[in-house]
């Protein structure tokens, strides 16, 4: 018969040694039998530890999730700063040309959108308090000012916002690379209630596809992103605006829905007959901004 070893070392612990030994002994190997986090924890873990303690995901009645970042708490916490310089520091140095496959690029740069819209942020306050909005950024002729801004640095390299979704992850290069998807529209951040949820765990390849397509589903159950109004289909605005992205991955909006979405979300797309869109919610994603969104029923 074949003894399990890690079965032989607790026998041996638990016979031979005391409690404490016993407790530390069975971390160890827990540890041992944890799953390997990818390659991307190494150059987004200031980014991953920001969002253990800071970011909140909650279920909504209707199938979906909305996450809220506590930006209180992370600007009282006195190593948010350290985090955020190392963070930094480590895409600076990171050079963008080993992302060598698909699902490494698309993680990495979907991070980096991520990460940068939460720094800028906690760094760029107003009178010493965070914004209301990411509009509160720009002004009466640029309110999205801020998604234009070259200042977030990946291997010596400035970038804007908008250069990370549209120039490389929806860009000519990646299109041309079989690697342009019309999900990560419903993977990118921008730290508003109207967006897709920003998930608690970073995005990594190994389980790159799973999430886009989670986070699309879980996205399109929720108010913020489809409704059913008898005969109309009310969608977000980000399939308006990206409309030929959709087209080009899917053949339509309603196909990408039907590929995508839940079994509601399906239905709703095949039993409406004309599209409308839901005005975009550019509040910050705070948990005040959330709470009428988590009492709606299906």
């Amino acid at each position: 018969m074949k003894i399990d070893p890690a079965f032989s070392l607790m026998s041996f612990a638990m016979n031979s040694i005391g409690p404490r030994m016993i407790c530390a002994l069975a971390l160890m190997l827990a540890m041992m039998a944890r799953p390997a986090l990818g390659e991307e924890v190494s150059v987004y873990g200031p980014f991953q530890t920001l969002l253990d303690r800071h970011l909140t995901e909650e279920a909504t009645p209707c199938g979906g999730l909305l996450s809220w970042f506590d930006y209180s708490s992370a600007l009282t916490a006195q190593d948010t700063a350290d985090l955020l310089r190392q963070q930094d520091a480590l895409l600076a140095e990171f050079d963008p040309e080993t992302l060598d496959t698909r699902e490494r690029a698309v993680a990495f740069w979907v991070n980096a959108y991520n990460y940068f819209m939460l720094q800028h942020l906690l760094t760029h306050l107003e009178d010493g308090a965070i914004v209301g909005s990411v509009r509160d950024y720009g002004h009466l002729f640029n309110p999205y000012r801020v998604f234009g801004l070259e200042r977030f640095s990946v291997g010596g390299t400035e970038y804007s916002l908008r250069q990370v979704e549209l120039d490389i992850l929806l860009g000519d290069d990646f299109s041309e690379r079989g690697w342009k998807d019309a999900r990560v529209h419903f993977a990118v951040n921008c730290a508003s209630v109207g967006c897709p949820p920003l998930r608690k765990t970073i995005y990594q390849a190994d389980t790159l596809n799973a999430v886009l397509s989670e986070n699309t589903r879980l996205a399109l159950d929720t108010s913020l992103n489809l409704i059913r109004d008898g005969d109309t289909l009310r969608l977000t605005q980000l399939f308006e605006w990206y409309e030929d992205d959709f087209i080009e991955h899917s053949g339509s909006v309603r196909e990408f829905i039907l590929n995508y979405g839940s079994e509601s979300a399906r239905n709703a797309a095949e039993s409406t007959d004309r599209i409308r869109y839901i005005d975009y919610d550019w509040k910050l994603n705070t948990v005040e901004n959330f709470t009428d969104l988590l009492l709606i029923q299906c």
